[in-house]
């Protein structure tokens, strides 16, 4: 209790703290995975381009499901450790950890938290960016500790460092975190217990698919699942490929290893930079306006980009670092309308408490594939220009092959961006939950 007074004596919210030190863990971790996982498994593991589809595909399935059924886990499970997201996070805090390791160390040789309040949402979007901007800079200074992954045993140490550091932020989560609706759950299992004849199951089937239906059925949750599908691909794309593409398209003189470094950084760095400055504009437009807008700025940029070419070095790094950002920045945004999409269904259908979990799985069924589909698909164009053979740059190299994968990836660089923002435009357009930064209150607290 002296912490948290502390805390409020120096000005900060004690439950948005503990709401954001689980995006601090987490961010470190996800990030270094996110960026460096392709080039790892494809350059030094040398793994198959089959074996790497075939390993995508199993994350691709197990990505969609788990989120929806963990969801619905939570937002009817009896279990604490299961309807409580506090102690979820507490047990698998170490678990989560762990499992980010198991990729940096072969085996063997190879060939949300909801807030009823608009302001209270921006706040924790405040926290968790502030959170995710220290997090994020777990890839700048992996880069520079490692050399961009080229002394593997320092990459090794510094990815258990940080699993430590995120296993810490996230316990912390998990000790001090808590939800009004944990309260009220505890509650609806003490009046359970007391009359179980009058409250049937809330895990049957027939509740799932009476509850999904009502979810899928929202036009604004459609909408914003489809826009949401080509966001989390945008991000796989340059996540996963942005250093590839450096170490392709721009020469080591022109970007020599630490200013590789400092580039890769900033694209996780300055989104959190961009969003904590533009607080003012949300409050102000909204983030239906903002969202849109930089959609159109992603497509203007990549057309600028096609129309100059690829030997302009420097525009090329500013232009791959500057989509990383705004293509981060406006995902940090994807909360709110989840929220009001959320509020929008305890609204209609009189909800006790809201079905959080359930819309943000059920948001992730459908587009979390795209986290492995980007990959696979980028992986077998590349492939087709002999990218295989290829993916070490050396002096032996054939001008005329490495001249020719260079320009399947100039134009993946740039048609990918264009197209996709175009096809987000068309599905954000419709979306009528465009005024909530307006409204002080949705529903009112119990």
């Amino acid at each position: 209790m002296n912490v948290f007074r502390h805390l409020i004596n120096f000005g900060v919210n004690p439950a948005a703290l503990a709401y954001a030190m689980t995006t601090l863990g987490s961010s470190m971790i996800n990030n270094i995975f996110s960026f460096y996982y392709v080039k790892l498994f494809l350059n030094r593991y040398k793994i198959s381009e089959g074996a790497f589809h075939q390993s995508q595909v199993v994350y691709m399935v197990w990505n969609a499901v788990n989120d929806p059924l963990f969801g619905y886990l939570q937002d009817n499970s009896r279990v604490p450790c299961c309807s409580q997201r506090r102690l979820s996070i507490l047990y698998g805090a170490p678990l989560y950890s762990l499992a980010f390791l198991l990729a940096w160390f072969p085996w063997r040789s190879y060939t949300p938290e909801i807030s009823s309040h608009h302001q209270n949402r921006l706040r924790l979007i405040k926290y968790n960016q502030v959170a995710s901007l220290i997090g994020s800079s777990s890839v700048l200074f992996c880069g520079v500790v490692s050399n961009n992954m080229e002394d593997f045993l320092a990459f090794q140490a510094f990815t258990v460092l940080i699993a430590i550091l995120s296993c810490g932020c996230m316990l912390y989560t998990g000790l001090h975190s808590e939800s009004r609706f944990d309260n009220k759950a505890s509650q609806s299992d003490a009046l359970t217990s007391v009359d179980q004849t009058s409250h049937p199951s809330a895990c049957s089937f027939s509740t799932l698919k009476t509850l999904t239906w009502q979810i899928l059925t929202n036009r604004d949750f459609q909408l914003f699942v489809l826009m949401n599908f080509f966001q989390v691909f945008m991000l796989a794309f340059f996540n996963n490929f942005t250093m590839i593409f450096t170490e392709h398209l721009i020469p080591p003189d022109v970007l020599p290893s630490l200013a590789k470094s400092i580039v890769y950084g900033a694209g996780f760095i300055c989104p959190q930079l961009l969003v904590l400055s533009s607080q003012s504009l949300l409050h102000r437009l909204g983030y239906y306006r903002i969202i849109l807008f930089i959609f159109y700025v992603e497509a203007g940029m990549a057309a600028v980009m096609l129309a100059i070419g690829p030997q302009h070095y420097y525009f090329m790094a500013f232009f791959l670092t500057i989509n990383m950002v705004i293509i981060q920045a406006s995902f940090s945004l994807f909360g709110l309308p989840l929220a009001d999409i959320i509020d929008t269904d305890l609204q209609k259908y009189k909800r006790s408490s809201p079905l959080s979990s359930m819309v943000f799985g059920t948001n992730a069924l459908f587009t979390k594939p795209a986290q492995s589909l980007a990959p696979m698909i980028v992986l077998n164009i590349l492939n087709q220009f002999g990218y295989e053979q290829l993916k070490d740059v050396t002096k032996d190299s054939d001008p005329s092959a490495l001249e020719s994968l260079h320009r399947a990836m100039f134009y993946l660089v740039c048609l990918v961006p264009m197209c996709v923002a175009a096809l987000q435009v068309l599905a954000w357009r419709p979306f009528s939950i465009r005024n909530s930064h307006t409204v002080d209150t949705k529903y009112i607290d119990g």
